[in-house]
């Protein structure tokens, strides 16, 4: 199965990058796949139990176990994984990915490779065609939030406020463009609402507004692509 990959420039220090990112406490404040990372004392490699709220009332868990390595000879950094759930309910059975860490002139560039085993048979499998997608932009929703936070001071819970706030401001937009033709009376209502949804879609958000669309969403070298050995050891 096709793997997911985002990738950001942070233009900020790779020591905070890498703070906020192996931190359970900070990283579950930018990432949007998270409600709760709790690490298990005394393991090594380090192991942790997650859980993620997917609606209200529905809330799935599972496990990890990472190693990273932050002394490389080129200057990068990298983080390695596993991760897994035993819950019925969760569509991810096991999986694997990875972060790095590249310094550069203008910033960090922190980019992921990840990919995991959809459970429930073939079922799973059609559903997955729906959720990977999906689990791709979250994370490129994530990484945008991240960027945001280091490069503009724009704290985490702000950003999803702001995005909050972008989301209601089009959704208010599009119903009063689709009521307003529908009052003139020269333009179907039904064209009017795709006219102006497909409009709300394309309008660039905030610039302190997370967007995924600012992230890269393919590996640009065989670098960025390739997993860590760092994972054989996992």
């Amino acid at each position: 199965m096709r793997s997911v990959y985002v990738e950001t420039l942070v233009d900020a220090p790779i020591e905070q990058v890498w703070r906020v990112t192996q931190d359970p406490a900070e990283h579950r404040r930018w990432d949007l796949r998270f409600s709760r990372i709790d690490p298990v004392p005394g393991t090594r490699p380090a192991r942790f139990r997650y859980a993620t709220t997917l609606l209200p009332g529905l809330t799935v868990r599972g496990w990890g176990v990472h190693a990273g390595e932050r002394q490389r000879p080129d200057g990068t950094r990298t983080s390695a994984l596993r991760f897994g759930s035993d819950d019925p309910r969760s569509l991810v059975a096991a999986g694997s990915g990875h972060w790095r860490y590249l310094p550069g002139p203008h910033g960090v560039r922190f980019l992921t490779g990840y990919s995991y085993t959809p459970r429930w048979g073939l079922l799973g499998r059609l559903a997955d065609l729906a959720f990977r997608p999906l689990f791709g932009w979250a994370t490129a929703w994530s990484f945008d939030r991240l960027r945001l936070w280091l490069t503009a001071g724009v704290p985490p819970e702000r950003a999803r406020a702001n995005a909050m706030r972008d989301v209601a401001l089009r959704l208010l937009a599009v119903v009063a463009v689709t009521v307003a033709a529908g009052a003139a009376g020269r333009t179907p209502a039904a064209l009017a609402l795709v006219v102006a949804a497909a409009v709300a879609c394309l309008v660039p958000p905030h610039p302190h507004t997370p967007a995924a669309r600012r992230c890269r969403r393919r590996p640009p070298d065989r670098l960025a692509a390739r997993p860590p050995r760092l994972l054989e050891h996992l």
